[in-house]
């Protein structure tokens, strides 16, 4: 039986296009599930929209729709982007769905059987675009801490979901599973600025707006929009339903991926509804940072929102994906600019990875009429350390990536593909080929090839068109060349001949014409 493997990204709030930094959560989960099927386990990815509230209410009027409408037209874009993309998700979970409706209101009831929800009135600050409450001590400058807005005030009967119950084992939680919060850091967070001032009781109805779900025996009041969405990743597989398979295959997920502004609902309420359902909870919520523009968040006001189509369109979806994840730190906010994407490009892609590949496919046809030599066992001093290498880089990127530490794993390939350059420099095909040494020549094409089948399979889970394209171009078609298990593998390589023509997999970018590009879309 497989081994299974559950990711989820939270649900978007349906305002439009995503931009690439919303994208970058969904980028970086179905990496990390191509990643986990690559070392065939059974994997599952949930992603979704977060379609009830206030602001969707008054979206909906704003574009003279009514909210169904008007959250069916969003779904639509953000599917048609996934799409684009070439995200593999598994279900696509819409909180308006009956068969989430329905579960939140069973989970609704069973908290107040149990006496974790009680009636009683709400009178603070509220954010409306982040459909939270806050108290004066937690406001920045008298604004809302996550976006940065205006609150207002309010006041109405609400029910309250009694947080300070479960405070103490939340906080046991904590400290008995160290790899339930990643990165570190972000565990402290949540003690020092949430949990140690004093965990406040969640109010988790309203009744000033109709848009959501009613519950049961309170009509007049809508469930809060955090225990409505919080759910989706349990109601999405039949958990309270007539069929649960799912739910008992997947849960608890192995990881829930998250951004840093909305750490606090992921990492508190999310851990604690859960054990008042007694549920186990996730393996790990990673919580990403946020990219950054040289002048802050992105904002149509200042003109600096860029859109993953706009990318994709013009330098292709591997090389979006690959900047988006390189450029993301886990310490730290990533940094988009056009200078920095031209660079990646020209340098990572076109310059590394493209040219290893050309000048070897060129150096097979020259020297062996396209021919991959056989490995004939026993390799010399150069090639037994460009094996080794090979070997420590894969151990030092699976030891960064099972760590959620994507950026960095992936400069571990990167050093990888500038080993093997600078192997075809130490080697000196061509001098070989002058002094007839064709053992050694043999083993060094054997060698580039190995290593260009390896690379090939270590960048699949991101950039699966241009892997795809490399083994094409170097004739590995056998399955049993292209599997994890193989990647430890130097001596199987057998009756391989690469194309008659090398094609260039990333061309060279004019640096000041296409930073002109991309500052021209960002305006628009």
């Amino acid at each position: 039986m497989k081994e299974t493997f559950y990711i989820t990204t939270p649900i978007y709030y349906p305002s439009g296009r995503y931009h690439i930094g919303t994208a970058y959560t969904t980028v970086l989960a179905d990496t990390i599930k191509r990643y986990n099927q690559l070392k065939n386990k059974e994997t599952y990815m949930l992603t979704g929209a977060d379609e009830h509230g206030q602001k969707i209410e008054k979206k909906s009027k704003e574009a003279n729709k009514t909210p169904q409408e008007y959250v069916d037209d969003m779904a639509e874009m953000a599917r048609e982007l996934w799409n684009k993309m070439d995200i593999q998700y598994n279900d696509f979970i819409r909180t308006t769905d009956e068969r989430h409706e329905k579960v939140v209101q069973k989970i609704f009831d069973k908290f107040m059987e149990q006496g974790d929800i009680y009636k009683g009135e709400y009178e603070g600050l509220y954010c409306v675009p982040c459909e939270t409450f806050f108290t004066e001590t937690q406001l920045v400058d008298g604004k809302c801490p996550d976006c940065g807005r205006e609150v207002v005030p309010m006041k109405e009967e609400a029910y309250f979901f009694n947080m300070k119950k479960y405070e103490d084992r939340l906080l046991k939680y904590y400290e008995e599973h160290p790899d339930f919060i990643k990165p570190e850091y972000r565990k402290q967070e949540m003690i020092n600025n949430f949990i140690k001032p004093g965990l406040e009781d969640l109010c988790v109805t309203r009744t000033s707006f109709d848009w959501g779900i009613k519950v049961l025996k309170d009509p007049k009041h809508v469930i809060y929009v955090w225990l409505d969405a919080l759910t989706n990743y349990i109601t999405a597989l039949g958990y309270m339903s007539e069929d649960d398979t799912l739910f008992k295959k997947f849960w608890p997920a192995n990881i829930q991926l998250v951004g840093k502004d909305i750490a606090r609902f992921h990492l508190i309420y999310w851990p604690i509804f859960l054990m008042a359902l007694d549920l186990p909870l996730p393996k790990t919520i990673f919580v990403h940072n946020w990219i950054m523009m040289k002048d802050g968040k992105m904002s149509k006001s200042k003109g600096n929102v860029i859109y993953p189509e706009d990318l994709i369109d013009r330098y292709g979806l591997d090389a979006t994906k690959y900047f988006l994840l390189r450029e993301m730190p886990t310490s730290q906010d990533g940094l988009f600019s056009p200078e920095e994407f031209v660079q990646r490009y020209n340098f990572d892609l076109c310059n590394d990875l493209s040219n290893l590949l050309n000048r070897t496919i060129s150096m097979v046809n020259k020297y062996f009429d396209g021919q991959v030599p056989e490995y004939n066992g026993t390799p010399n001093d150069v090639d037994e350390e460009i094996e080794k290498v090979c070997i420590e880089q894969i151990e030092k990127f699976e030891t960064l990536f099972n760590n959620f530490e994507i950026a960095n794993s992936i400069q571990e390939i990167w050093k990888l593909i500038a080993r093997t350059n600078k192997y075809i420099d130490e080697t000196m095909p061509w001098q070989l080929a002058k002094e007839e040494q064709t053992e050694k020549l043999k083993s060094v094409m054997y060698h580039l090839i190995e290593n260009l089948r390896k690379i090939a399979i270590l960048i699949k889970p991101f950039m699966n068109e241009t892997s795809e394209n490399i083994l094409r171009q170097i004739g590995i078609t056998q399955e049993n060349l292209i599997t994890w298990e193989s990647l430890q593998q130097y001596n199987q390589l057998k009756n391989i001949k690469v194309i008659e023509k090398g094609e260039p997999i990333f061309m060279r970018l004019n640096t000041e014409e296409e930073m002109e590009y991309i500052k021209q879309v960002m305006k628009k």
